[in-house]
């Protein structure tokens, strides 16, 4: 009876996984309703497009180094400097994880340039959920903000992971999943932030002004 139960358990374990992974996948089709420009979410596409590139990982690349050039204090650049590190983890790490795993989406679209430029070719886990939870979170220890922008900038958060969803990219549980891991990566940054002489350190490097100490 043991033996019977034990061999048992590894098949109802899977048939539960293969259960839980085909209602995933049957509700991310449905909420895909900005796939294409025929489908019922055919007039929000545009604006759900604009929130997926809110969290591409070349708008938030080129708009920290524009901030970083512009900037002019040290307390600046040591922020941005830092943001760039924590940019550049989400990216390794969600694009090694997903060569790894190899997930399509539920429409199995090609990925286009954007993603490729991105490394963001699979669906699992999804990179836009990961770095839109890590950037608010970041920014919302580092920035002085009102309780309003707060909300929006959570909100922006889970719609620019959702975006995702609806155009047909990712499944739900990809997105959970890129939630999860952005804020490990926040968490790992903070625990290893660079502190302004490594910052200016790097800065000089980046911009090839940095003398070596002989």
């Amino acid at each position: 009876a043991k033996e019977d139960c034990m061999q048992l358990n590894p098949s109802l374990g899977g048939i539960a996984i293969s259960s839980l992974l085909a209602i995933d996948i049957s509700l991310s089709k449905r909420l895909g309703v900005c796939v294409g420009t025929l489908g019922s979410g055919a007039p929000m596409r545009s604006m759900v497009v604009l929130l997926s590139l809110s969290g591409h990982a070349l708008t938030w690349f080129c708009g920290v180094l524009v901030c970083l050039w512009r900037s002019d204090t040290l307390a600046e650049q040591e922020v941005l400097v830092n943001l760039l590190l924590a940019l550049t983890l989400d990216l390794m790490t969600i694009a090694g994880v997903q060569k790894l795993v190899k997930r399509r989406g539920p429409w199995d679209f090609p990925p286009g340039f954007l993603d490729h430029v991105a490394m963001d070719t699979y669906s699992f886990p999804a990179g836009h959920a990961s770095r839109a939870v890590m950037v608010s979170n970041f920014l919302l220890t580092h920035l002085v903000l009102a309780v309003p922008l707060r909300i929006l900038l959570y909100l922006w958060a889970v719609l620019a992971g959702m975006s995702r969803v609806l155009l047909g990219k990712h499944h739900l549980s990809d997105v959970s999943c890129g939630f999860a891991l952005g804020l490990l990566h926040f968490s790992l940054v903070e625990s290893v932030w660079l502190d302004s002489d490594t910052c200016q350190t790097l800065i000089s490097i980046g911009t090839l002004r940095w003398t070596p100490l002989i």
